[in-house]
């Protein structure tokens, strides 16, 4: 790319523009660029059916609640959503909805071929374009790794302690001088020197509340409730990790070829909730959520139902969700309601 372009339009650019990294059908897992809990294990799913469950026995949501995935990719998180429940309450899939927010038609044909095949008839998919669709009464929301592919900005502080931010000319990043007031604000507000500031986080939380009347909504991702003021912003190709500022990095070659992201701010995800009128319930580790969630007493039941060899693999990838210096520790969920 050329031109000069505001870093966030650049990262925009390089996910959802045209030949997009997430306009074409990607593999993730061993054959990916990256892995994902979605891709470890089934259970990662499983565990929040059962919550699914536990919060629509408690009376929180109705039994004909829509269970919502944003950025599903394959689709394969909330049809292991689906087996779970079917296994552990299977009336209540005569009662429930399902539907997914996908922007890519591409995308929408491979999530309906693969629930075509491993339901039949028996579950009907609703898709949408985009959450500025949606209208409904009650949801449970699952966006699982979504927060780090929105647009970011990259902040950068000079000798001079001005706050500057990143620009993209002729594949190579540079920084100026901020102009933009709001984002002068947000730096001061939650004291960010150096790093990225997520962009977009107001209007889709905005867009969730105003568009969905009763809602439990929860995201894992890589990120820390606070900025550590410091790059996170990073490529993977071929499960290879490439800082942002490594020397040498040739962007040109991996621009839409590869998945950019950065850790998730938390906090400023949670205020963007909070203003438009949600709550936080919850935020905390993978390990303790998933675990909270019921992770063990589903292998439990896995456990007095299977084989050994098959449970032993089972919980081996389980492990690998739950492992405090992996996963565990790594990944953050947050737990929003309204």
């Amino acid at each position: 790319m050329n031109d000069t372009i505001q870093f966030s339009d650049y990262f925009k650019e390089w996910l959802y523009g045209k030949e997009g990294y997430y306009s074409q059908y990607k593999e993730i897992g061993k054959e990916g660029d990256f892995f994902t809990a979605v891709s470890t294990s089934s259970f990662f799913g499983g565990a929040i059916g059962k919550k699914i469950i536990d919060t629509i026995e408690e009376g929180i949501l109705p039994k004909n609640t829509t269970i919502l995935e944003i950025g599903a990719h394959h689709g394969y998180l909330l049809a292991d959503i689906i087996q779970f429940i079917y296994t552990l309450k299977p009336k209540l899939l005569e009662t429930l909805n399902f539907a997914i927010v996908e922007r890519f038609e591409h995308l929408q044909i491979q999530q309906k071929e693969y629930f075509r095949n491993s339901f039949g008839d028996a579950v009907n998919l609703q898709h949408y374009n985009d959450v500025n669709e949606l209208d409904l009464e009650n949801a449970f929301v699952v966006a699982n790794e979504i927060f780090d592919a929105f647009p970011c900005e990259l902040i950068y502080t000079d000798k001079e302690e001005k706050l500057q931010s990143a620009i993209v000319q002729n594949n190579s990043i540079e920084f100026k001088d901020i102009k933009e007031t709001s984002l002068i604000e947000h730096c001061k507000k939650y004291k960010i020197t150096k790093g990225e500031v997520g962009v977009g986080y107001e209007e889709f939380a905005q867009t969730i509340c105003n568009n969905i009347k009763k809602f439990d909504f929860i995201s894992f991702d890589y990120g820390e409730l606070y900025p550590r003021n410091d790059f996170s912003c990073r490529v993977y190709a071929k499960h290879e990790v490439y800082p942002i500022f490594e020397e040498n990095l040739d962007l040109a070659s991996l621009f839409k070829n590869s998945d950019i992201t950065y850790d998730v701010h938390f906090a400023h995800v949670i205020d963007s909730f909070e203003n438009a009128g949600a709550k936080k319930i919850d935020y905390t580790t993978q390990l303790k959520a998933l675990v909270n969630f019921g992770i063990i007493e589903l292998l439990e039941i896995l456990q007095k139902n299977v084989d050994e060899s098959t449970y032993l693999r089972e919980a081996n990838k389980v492990k690998t969700l739950l492992t405090p210096t992996g996963m565990g520790d790594r990944f953050k969920m947050v737990y929003l309601r309204k």
